[in-house]
């Protein structure tokens, strides 16, 4: 079963930019929908992004035109670039991985998850 560990979480001021990415390892990452999920202090955890295994990708609202999630397969590694952060993209990120994926930004579809990465924007 696949194991993932994200990285790239840091502070930045609003209007910035930063790129997360979640290294796949123990299976073949072509094989899983993945997607970016993130958690506030005292709120759900929010779908924030999904690509399928045919590179079909889904965006919450709040980030469209914002962010880009991508995937190399090759490297197993999935990316999200969000750009033109605000104060309300805080929070801890999290990446998934799922096989049987209906509700791409639903968590309970996803059945691996990392540990997180902190991002934090200041304004």
């Amino acid at each position: 079963e696949p194991h993932l560990v994200e990285s790239g979480g840091e502070s930045v001021q609003a209007g910035g930019s930063l790129r997360l990415a979640c290294k796949v390892s123990g299976t073949t990452q072509r094989r899983y929908f993945m997607a970016w999920f993130r958690q506030a202090p005292g709120k759900e955890r929010e779908g924030v992004a999904a690509i399928a295994t045919d590179g079909t990708t889904t965006y919450t609202s709040s980030v469209k035109g914002r962010f880009i999630i991508s995937r190399d397969n090759a490297k197993k590694i999935l990316y999200l670039q969000m750009n033109r952060l605000n104060a309300e993209d805080t929070a801890m990120y999290y990446c998934a991985a799922g096989m049987y994926v209906a509700d791409h930004l639903r968590a309970l579809e996803y059945k691996y998850w990392g540990q997180g990465t902190q991002v934090t924007v200041s304004s």
